[in-house]
């Protein structure tokens, strides 16, 4: 069980699951004749689809890595990790700002087509995030780093913005990368400046479930002249999320220690209940279940989903030792980063070759068999990548 910890196989399984389905979501969305059920719940609507739950797993998942990343890097001597989780986080958010302004590029006004300026955008953080192996000469590192510092440079000089008020780059979200980085950043200082202390981590996921449900009862209000300025925790629901998935991982290695993780299935399954049961009740004193309002009802409930999901896991994974059923998406829980990416390279290039998908796989459940090829074709160019030394690295 030793060898388990230092690479804990079963959240990589779970984050490889986790990550198609990811893609998968992302590809349906909007597929018309397709079960209501996969898609992202309404806006208004009091409802929890399973594109809901997706990223409230991921960023669980963040939260489980973060303990034995941690110590695998005190392991290997490595004591800089406050340093790293600062450049991993603003990394982060430096590619979740300029994801997130490609749906208001305005193709009528700049020099280049939305298309090849996405394209070249995503090119251009493979340069700079590429893992380059410790045989890459130094200067060709700094040359193709270099050489993808200055066509981001180059792009952000050519881009129009579309938006009110706004001409060039600019903020409107943080995006799906941002949001992770800046649930990162605030979970694992509050891990490592706490020293892993267990109730620490409780009393952080606690805080930061009270945080979301007081910002929807209205009490935070009075610090809302404060949030242009300093808000980097939004509403809490992401770290709320990160920090359940610290507090599990905290648990799950104490409890390794004494041999005793049995009691780590009971102990995650009370919780679930505990959360499902708070989570109903909130429901109707807090606008319902929805993601797009990070409703704590939210919150509370896919919180305790990942705690049962990731329980079946670690039976599964790390105690019947089946981790080969997911060999077939294994670079989707290894190699996750360049997974996410990938797809950004396939839709644009798609686009500029003006072809369409017949009709029979573009609803229905062709277009439902099509996304799901379309998740295992993404994870398997991610393998590929990966076996010629191509993948990136925050």
């Amino acid at each position: 069980m030793n060898n388990m910890l230092s690479r804990v196989r079963s959240i990589d399984a779970f984050r490889a699951v986790t990550m198609f389905l990811m893609i998968f979501v992302n590809d349906i969305d909007g597929m018309p004749n397709t079960p209501a059920w996969i898609h992202h719940a309404k806006i208004n609507a009091d409802a929890l689809g399973l594109a809901d739950t997706i990223f409230p797993a991921f960023l669980f998942i963040v939260g489980l890595s973060i303990p034995f990343a941690f110590q695998n890097r005190v392991k290997r001597g490595d004591y800089r990790i406050p340093w790293r989780v600062v450049t991993r986080s603003f990394a982060l958010i430096f590619m979740g700002f300029f994801f997130s302004n490609i749906d208001s590029y305005n193709e009528a006004a700049a020099l280049l087509p939305r298309p090849v300026w996405e394209s070249l955008l995503t090119f251009s953080f493979f340069f700079i995030f590429l893992d380059y192996s410790k045989e890459t000469p130094m200067l060709k590192r700094y040359l193709l780093q270099g050489f993808g510092v200055l066509l981001l440079m180059v792009l952000s000089l050519l881009y129009k913005s579309k938006a009110p008020g706004h001409d060039w780059l600019h903020f409107s979200w943080w995006e799906i990368l941002g949001l992770i980085g800046w649930s990162y950043l605030v979970c694992a200082l509050i891990y490592y400046y706490s020293k892993g202390y267990i109730w620490i981590q409780a009393a952080a996921w606690i805080f930061f479930m009270f945080f979301n449900i007081d910002f929807h009862f209205g009490m935070l209000d009075f610090l809302n002249p404060l949030r242009e300025y300093v808000w980097l925790s939004g509403n809490g629901a992401m770290q709320s999320f990160t920090m359940a998935g610290v507090f599990v991982a905290v648990l799950y290695m104490r409890l390794q220690e004494r041999n005793e993780v049995k009691l780590l299935w009971i102990g995650m399954l009370l919780m679930a209940v505990i959360l499902f049961n708070l989570g109903f009740i909130v429901r109707y004193f807090s606008g319902g279940i929805s993601k797009m309002r990070d409703t704590p009802s939210w919150v509370l409930i896919c919180t305790g989903i990942s705690l049962v999901v990731y329980a079946i896991f670690i039976f599964i994974v790390d105690f019947k030792h089946k981790y080969k059923w997911f060999k077939i998406i294994k670079p989707a829980g290894t190699n996750a980063f360049t997974c996410y990416i990938v797809p950004g390279l396939f839709y644009p290039l798609f686009e500029m070759t003006n072809l369409e998908f017949p009709g029979y796989i573009s609803q229905g459940t062709g277009g439902l068999i099509k996304c799901i090829l379309f998740a295992f074709a993404m994870v398997w160019i991610t393998g590929l990548l990966e076996k010629v030394n191509i993948k990136l690295k925050i």
